[in-house]
C-alpha cells in the first residue's frame, strides 16, 4: 500500500513537468511547421514566446535566428545564433549561418578565431543541463558517505578496502559535476558579449556625449562588454579597437 502511494505521489508531482513539456513541444512543432510553410514572422514570434515561456534550448535560437534570417533582420538573427552558439559551441551548423549572417552587416571585421581548448572546455560544462549535473552531484556525495560508513561497520579487509576506495572515488566524482554545475551556470550568466542593434553608433573615448568620437560601428557588430558606466559600455572590437557607446545601443547575447 505504501509503494502505490508513494507512486502515485511521484506520477502526480510529475505531471506539470510532463504537461509543460508537451506544451513547450507542441509550440516548437507549430513554430518549424509555420516556418516551413515560409511564413517567418509568425514562426519567429512563437519562437520569442518559446522563450519568454523560459525555454533556453540552442535549437529554438537557432531556429529564430533563420526565421530572422529570411526576414532580412540580420542583427536579430546574429543575435540569436550566437545565443544558440553559447550553448552549442561546437554546433557547425550555428557557425555557418552566422558567416552567412555576417556578410550582410556594414562592418566586416574578422573576429579572432577561438582557441580550440576554450571549444572543448565549453562543450565540457554544456555536455548536459546544470540541474542535471548538479543532482548528479549531491547523489555522488551522499553515495560517496554511504560507501565511507560502510567501511566503518565491514569486518572484512577487502571489503572495506573497496568500500573506502570507491566512497572517496564516488565523493570526488560527486564533487567534480558540483564544480561542473555551478561553472556552467557562471557561464550561462555572463553578459560581456553582445550586438549592436542601433544603426550607426559613435564610438568615445570616454563614457559621455561631450567625449571626441574615436570611430564609428553600424548595428550587427559583435562586440566585447569590457565595463559598464551610467548607462555607457566600454566595448572592445574583434580588431582590438576599443571605445565608450550608450548601453540602450547593444544587446548582451
Amino acid at each position: 500500500m505504501f509503494k502505490k502511494k508513494f507512486l502515485y505521489l511521484l506520477l502526480v508531482l510529475c505531471v506539470p513537468f510532463v504537461s509543460g513539456a508537451q506544451a513547450g513541444s507542441e509550440l516548437f512543432a507549430r513554430a518549424n511547421g509555420l516556418y516551413k510553410q515560409e511564413k517567418y514572422q509568425e514562426a519567429a514570434q512563437l519562437y520569442e514566446q518559446l522563450l519568454a515561456n523560459g525555454e533556453t534550448a540552442s535549437k529554438v535560437y537557432y531556429n529564430l535566428g533563420n526565421a530572422y534570417y529570411r526576414t532580412a533582420e540580420y542583427p536579430k538573427a546574429l543575435l540569436n545564433y550566437e545565443r544558440a552558439r553559447k550553448l552549442a559551441p561546437a554546433d557547425e551548423d550555428i557557425a555557418v549561418n552566422i558567416g552567412f549572417a555576417v556578410q550582410h552587416i556594414t562592418d566586416q571585421i574578422t573576429p579572432v578565431q577561438e582557441f580550440f581548448l576554450d571549444r572543448w572546455w565549453k562543450s565540457v560544462i554544456l555536455f548536459l543541463p546544470s540541474g542535471t549535473f548538479a543532482a548528479l552531484g549531491v547523489t555522488g556525495v551522499i553515495a560517496g558517505f554511504t560507501l565511507l560508513a560502510i567501511y566503518l561497520f565491514v569486518a572484512e579487509i577487502r571489503w572495506k578496502k573497496i568500500a573506502f576506495y570507491s566512497g572517496l572515488l564516488v565523493i570526488i566524482s560527486g564533487l567534480l559535476f558540483v564544480f561542473l554545475a555551478g561553472r556552467q551556470t557562471s557561464y550561462l550568466e555572463r553578459t560581456d558579449t553582445g550586438i549592436v542593434f542601433a544603426g550607426t553608433v559613435n564610438v568615445k573615448s570616454g563614457p559621455k556625449d561631450s567625449f571626441k568620437t574615436l570611430f564609428v560601428i553600424h548595428e550587427g557588430l559583435k562586440v566585447d562588454i569590457m565595463c559598464r558606466a551610467d548607462g555607457w559600455l566600454e566595448v572592445g572590437l574583434p580588431n582590438g579597437n576599443q571605445g565608450w557607446i550608450p548601453a540602450a545601443s547593444v544587446e548582451v547575447i
